[in-house]
């Protein structure tokens, strides 16, 4: 493990876990390849807790700055097996996956406190080049944010002009059905990711403030999703083909091999032999650890169906409806091939 601030710096196995502004410093701490595997998210919950993280004031990790690390990403609007693909770029001598680092939603919290969008953008840059760097001889890092982080990815994206991106996003209906199915707490946490799409902006379908409290929880739901596509829609006419691809969950899991065969081509990193269905990510469940088969999410989404159908059937009408009128398309430009 590295034992000096500039062999820190050029090691990727030393991850930039926090941001904090009241210090303007960021938080390192080293994550093997094996704990990036074992951990769902790269959160405390996940990762432990670290007593004593190596402290590095934002300045000198600014003039450290590596100047030619490769960072592309997936961003999702949630429950589109997000996780399992971040999971398989883990090929070693090529690229390596961050789930959901929390530094990006410290980056997030920054701005969202009322911080001036000149320093927001300053710290954004400087957490997003942290994240860059490499894990010994890969050629590149892919990221995939929380999708609290949506609203500063166009940002991000322009940027870091070398940087691409994948946009994996479940349908509409897919989405209802992950939300049902999971019960209370998901219900309440797209209630949450409404209130911060609000407080970024990014939800302009032609409701009233009040609106919201006359809304069903898969109604709610179904905004923040539509506010996520409009997003999304944007961004692929800004950055075009060249830079942009977009994913839907259903074609990512019948045929993860291929689309991360393809993603990889898309980010310039190549052909790789790792890039198959036998990556080990396809075949395990990338929150729950264990053995996991598209047959087994087929399987629980008929439950839910079976158990939610009804409500979602009306939501969908609902929901189609508020699309229409808001010009938001329910299937994103520029697919990715394969």
């Amino acid at each position: 493990m590295a034992n000096n601030n500039s062999e820190i710096w050029n090691d990727g196995a030393w991850l930039v876990h926090r941001y904090d502004a009241s210090a303007d410093a960021f938080h390192l701490r080293p994550v093997s390849r094996s704990a990036h595997n074992a951990a769902t998210f790269l959160t405390d919950e996940y990762l432990g807790l670290e007593p004593s993280p190596l402290v590095l004031s934002r300045r000198e990790a600014k003039a450290r700055r590596a100047e030619n690390a490769s960072l592309h990403f997936i961003l999702h609007s949630a429950f589109c097996a997000s996780t399992m693909f971040a999971n398989a770029f883990d090929l070693p001598g090529l690229s390596m996956g961050l789930k959901e680092p929390v530094l990006l939603n410290d980056i997030v919290g920054f701005r969202r406190r009322g911080a001036p969008p000149v320093a927001v953008a300053e710290r954004l840059g400087d957490a997003l080049d942290m994240l860059a760097r490499p894990f010994g001889d890969d050629s590149a890092v892919v990221v995939k944010p929380s999708n609290i982080f949506n609203a500063l990815a166009p940002a991000s994206l322009a940027m870091r002009p070398t940087s691409k991106a994948i946009l994996v996003y479940a349908p509409l209906s897919v989405f209802l059905l992950s939300v049902a199915r999971k019960g209370l707490w998901c219900r309440l946490w797209c209630r949450e990711l409404l209130e911060g799409q609000i407080t970024d902006g990014i939800v302009d379908l032609g409701f009233e403030p009040g609106d919201f409290f006359r809304q069903s929880d898969l109604q709610v739901a179904a905004v923040s999703w539509l506010a996520q596509q409009k997003l999304f829609h944007h961004m692929t006419r800004k950055f075009g083909p060249e830079r942009i691809a977009t994913l839907d969950s259903e074609r990512l899991t019948a045929n993860p091999g291929k689309a991360l065969f393809a993603a990889a081509s898309h980010f310039g990193l190549g052909n790789h032999a790792a890039a198959n269905d036998a990556h080990p990510a396809f075949g395990t469940h990338s929150k729950l650890g264990g053995s996991f088969r598209i047959e087994d999410r087929h399987a629980e989404y008929a439950l839910a169906q079976t158990a939610h159908g009804d409500e979602i059937e009306k939501v969908l009408i609902w929901a189609e409806a508020v699309a229409q009128s808001a010009n938001i398309q329910l299937t994103l430009e520029h697919p990715l091939r394969f």
